[in-house]
């Protein structure tokens, strides 16, 4: 007779039981699988040398490096100019004329005056003694020729007077006319040579007078004469001219504007802390927004005052623009190199942590793959990248991505 088949359970019960026996005594006497250690993935990099820069970036607005806003010194209409917008002149040209008819016979007259003042000096110092000079000279002459016969007749009668042949008071009478002879001829010198000095010198003094005066004149003339030329200072590009021929000219009003546009000035005002580290002579760029190549150049300029307003310092940047691409007015980026390392370590600046108490530090991966926190020393940041002073050498092995709340210790994959 066949054999009845046993329900489900019963043939399954003898293995339930044998797993139900084996869980009561692992919970019994057994002991517990360790927790399996978190794995977290990351971005890892090598640290690596490298040059790195310190770089200041500020907006600026470009000057010209010499600019000339020429204004006439006189008023009077215009009669001409000999350049447009956009002209390249050089130091000296003419660019306009004035109207000078009124100014040309003026000078011209001055110039006449001035010869003849001149003139009139030339022959007052080569002339003769005026006549009371030479009437001098005949005074002193006959004086000299009265003290000779008084000195003559003097001898004589000394001669007689001691041969006993003249009186005592003849001799004494011949003393007496001798030296007034002697009186008589130095007042004639005296005045001869008053008239010589003073005379002559006030007659030159009062020519030398009249020619300073004419001279005077006919510079004021010819300087007032000039000024109706208008001429460049300097060597540059014509950006503005906004009269025309026949418009009056005023001192009021810029009459042509001359710019030197072989260079550029940006002027950029950069925060105090950043200024500070800036000096003169640093390497810097100029860009524009338009994506053209920049200009190099250097900062000719770090203000040493501190705009109390906006607290920032104004730097100037100088670079050639050779070919005049970029514009006086513009807008422009600067960025200064302040300081260069050639052979730098250098991380990724994603890399740089911060802790309160630790200070900066990044996850440095050990040899089993194990994230630990190194505290370092940061430096210069340029672009995304940053430098380490101190905490790790080239060749260590960081998380570059992922390390933000990684806890010390985390085992890591990469």
């Amino acid at each position: 007779m066949p054999t009845k088949s046993r329900p489900w359970f019963e043939r399954r019960t003898p293995a339930l039981l044998a797993l139900g026996v084996s869980l009561v005594m692992a919970g019994c006497g057994g002991k517990e699988a360790p927790e399996p250690q978190p794995l977290v993935t990351v971005q890892a990099v090598r640290v690596e040398r490298a040059e790195i820069r310190q770089q200041i970036r500020s907006e600026a607005v470009l000057y010209p490096l010499n600019q000339a806003t020429i204004v006439p010194k006189i008023s009077a209409p215009i009669k001409k100019f000999y350049v447009q917008r956009g002209d390249r002149v050089h130091a000296g040209q003419l660019l306009a004329m004035l109207e000078n008819s009124d100014l040309a016979g003026a000078a011209a007259s001055a110039k006449g005056t001035y010869e003849q003042a001149q003139a009139n000096y030339e022959s007052t110092a080569a002339a003769n003694l005026p006549e009371q000079v030479t009437q001098a000279k005949g005074n002193v002459e006959s004086a000299k020729a009265g003290y000779a016969a008084a000195q003559k007749l003097y001898d004589n009668s000394q001669k007689l007077y001691q041969q006993g042949a003249l009186a005592g008071k003849q001799l004494d009478q011949a003393r007496v006319g001798l030296v007034q002879a002697q009186a008589q001829l130095q007042s004639a010198e005296q005045q001869l040579e008053k008239l010589q000095s003073v005379g002559l010198k006030s007659q030159l003094k009062a020519a030398q007078g009249q020619l300073d005066a004419a001279k005077g004149a006919y510079d004021n003339a010819a300087a007032q004469l000039s000024y109706t030329e208008i001429r460049s200072p300097i060597d540059g590009v014509v950006t503005d001219r906004p009269l025309f021929p026949g418009d009056m000219a005023s001192p009021a009003a810029p009459l042509v504007t001359v710019m030197d546009l072989s260079q550029v000035v940006a002027r950029a005002r950069v925060p105090a802390a950043e200024a500070a580290a800036l000096k003169v002579g640093d390497a810097a760029e100029i860009s524009v927004a338009d994506g053209s190549k920049p200009l190099a150049g250097k900062v000719t300029v770090v203000s040493p005052a501190i705009d109390p307003d906006s607290t920032t310092v104004q730097v100037w940047a100088q670079a050639a623009n050779p070919r005049g691409e970029l514009k006086p007015g513009s807008t422009v980026t600067v960025t200064v190199t302040a300081r260069k390392v050639a052979d730098a370590l250098v991380v990724p600046r994603t890399a740089l942590l911060n802790d309160p108490d630790l200070g900066p530090y990044v996850m440095l991966i050990d040899s089993a793959s194990v994230a630990h926190q190194a505290k370092v020393g940061p430096g210069i940041e340029q672009g995304g990248n940053v430098e380490i002073t101190k905490g790790l050498k080239a060749g260590d092995l960081i998380v570059a991505q992922g390390a933000y709340a990684l806890p010390d210790g985390t085992k890591v994959k990469y």
